[in-house]
């Protein structure tokens, strides 16, 4: 028995299901996880010594790869002033400054600890700031694992094919209106039936958690609109897509102004971080100034703040996002040289350093046309990818992400393990 089997057994012991999220358990592709030892710049190490080219890459966060040197010394030199103080500290307002300095639309912002915290307190901004309690999400669009969004989310849920989750109270989802992405005629009439008590319109810009989904031209801008006309609060999640996109996210990208954003992963430097931040009239309405509470005793924690400033500085002052958008250009159309090659109906759709391939020779615009991928071909792809040193998410309903550290070789060598594969 490996050893990462062992740790499995152990695990499922005191852990539900030997995992601490549900998609790590590779239910949806069979077989059993590598346990993680390590990671070094693209690459992670399991616990038998396999090294794996990271596709996965702590699912976005680490933009940069694995342990930066500049990041490891901002964290370590942090850490051995305190690691916590549930009081103020300048790194937390250097932080938030970072954030609205290098994205337009954020003019204040309120650190937290997750990106599931982000989008879940600012649901609750929007519903303060609006005295309405609608709010309309998309179908497979995933905000994390709080009440009101596990309504048609994807990531986990799509994976296992679940519609919701049990110990939600059905009157929390009856204020969920789910609409497909992609779909502006759906938005309009969900508008036109209950425009008037709708808080909010959460979305992923960029669906990240069906795979990978581009926004079809005008798709944002209509429910900009929308929302405008309606009075409704325009949250875009970008907690993939902040900072990895470009330093203003998807949001610039598209040219696109929400009222409120959230952030994660990248923000902290791959340290647990989020933030929800926007307009100031929005924002003015968070306790203590305002009247809608939040808290959280290790919000701005110093580790994540020195991890999150580093990061962000890096990414400002290097050629990063150019150097990304040229990897994931060649990664793709390696992949799908390889797949035309063999003959293989692949669809490979690919945004930025976000990128995923679904196996259906039909357009992928949404959730329901993601779920026609073939997910039996999907799972031995991955366990073929696997064997061949290249670590997928193991799912086939999530992004891909690329990372700075990766070299020409590592690209070529991802290819190759495709080309075995087909």
């Amino acid at each position: 028995m490996s050893r990462s089997s062992q740790f499995l057994e152990r695990g499922r012991k005191v852990i539900p299901g030997g995992v601490n999220s549900p998609v790590r358990a590779f239910r949806a592709v069979g077989g059993e996880p590598p346990f993680i030892a390590r990671g070094e710049g693209a690459e992670i190490i399991d616990e038998e010594g396999h090294r794996y080219i990271d596709c996965v890459n702590s699912w976005g966060a680490l933009l940069l790869g694995h342990v930066p040197t500049h990041v490891l010394g901002a964290v370590t030199a942090a850490a051995a002033r305190g690691s916590s103080f549930g009081a103020p500290t300048l790194a937390e307002v250097e932080l938030a400054e970072a954030i609205v300095d290098r994205v337009p639309s954020v003019e204040m912002v309120r650190l937290v600890s997750s990106g599931t915290e982000a989008t879940m307190h600012a649901l609750r901004l929007a519903r303060g700031a609006t005295g309405r309690d609608l709010v309309v999400k998309m179908d497979g669009c995933y905000h994390g694992a709080h009440d009101s969004v596990l309504v048609g989310a994807g990531s986990g849920v799509a994976t296992f094919a679940i519609p919701g989750s049990p110990g939600v109270p059905q009157a929390v989802a009856a204020n969920t209106l789910v609409i497909p992405f992609n779909d502006l005629d759906a938005a309009r009439k969900v508008f036109a039936e209950h425009g008037d008590a709708i808080a909010a319109v959460i979305l992923e810009p960029i669906a990240g958690n069906m795979g990978c989904i581009p926004p079809l031209p005008g798709y944002l801008q209509g429910l900009r609109d929308l929302t405008a006309k309606a009075g409704s609060v325009l949250i875009f999640d970008e907690v993939m897509t902040g900072f990895r996109l470009g330093i203003d996210g998807a949001q610039g990208r598209f040219g696109i102004t929400p009222d409120l954003s959230c952030f994660g992963k990248i923000i902290g430097g791959g340290l647990p971080v989020g933030a929800f931040g926007g307009r100031k009239e929005i924002m003015d309405m968070l306790a203590p100034d305002g009247p809608v509470y939040q808290a959280g005793t290790l919000s701005g924690n110093p580790l994540a703040m020195a991890a999150g400033i580093t990061a962000i500085e890096m990414l400002r002052e290097g050629n990063g996002y150019s150097r990304l958008e040229e990897l994931g250009q060649r990664l793709e159309a390696g992949m799908k040289s390889a797949a035309e090659s063999a003959g293989i109906p692949v669809r490979f759709q690919r945004i930025g350093s976000m990128f995923c391939g679904y196996f259906t020779k039909s357009e992928v615009h949404n959730l329901s046309d993601a779920m026609s991928s073939d997910r039996d071909r999907f799972a031995k792809y991955f366990h073929g990818m696997l064997e061949n040193g290249v670590y997928l998410p193991p799912s086939a309903f999530e992004s891909y992400f690329l990372n700075d550290a990766l070299s020409y070789e590592d690209l070529d060598r991802t290819v190759e393990a495709v080309r075995a594969i087909f």
